[in-house]
């Protein structure tokens, strides 16, 4: 199963390390998978989830084991065709760029789906999928 750090984080949730771009790569040197949220404006990516707060070159975007969830049109329509990504807001599934599907928390899964599971416990669901999404990919 692969495991996906949400945000970056890796011991539960920190909003003051969260898609932080040397969070980031702190968890992609662990290992780690790592979603993130991304935002186009102006020309420029940031990160950030409620709003664009990191500067990033469209480079950084390109490391493996990135799972870019777009937070605007601009950065929808702009990502490069091969990088992992998705869009949503609070939809059931989504489909993601590589064909595997986002799936929202207590939602039914299948072998193609990444479950975003927040919590501790993520553990002892036992999920039969592809991957889980989680504040706690060390637990």
């Amino acid at each position: 199963m692969r495991l996906i750090s949400h945000r970056a984080n890796i011991s539960g949730p920190d909003p003051k390390t969260e898609n932080h771009p040397d969070q980031i790569l702190k968890v992609l040197n662990k290992g780690i998978d790592c979603e993130i949220d991304v935002w186009r404006i102006d020309g420029n990516f940031y990160t950030g989830h409620h709003q664009p707060i990191y500067e990033i070159d469209w480079k950084f975007l390109c490391k493996p084991n990135l799972w870019i969830h777009a937070k605007n049109l601009e950065a929808l329509t702009y990502l490069p065709n091969y990088v992992c990504f998705f869009w949503h807001q609070n939809d059931d599934y989504t489909l993601i760029s590589n064909n595997l599907i986002w799936t929202f928390p207590n939602k039914k899964v299948c072998d193609k789906s990444i479950i975003v599971h927040k919590d501790q416990d993520w553990k002892e669901k036992n999920y039969k999928c592809y991957g889980v999404c989680t504040d706690y990919p060390l637990y």
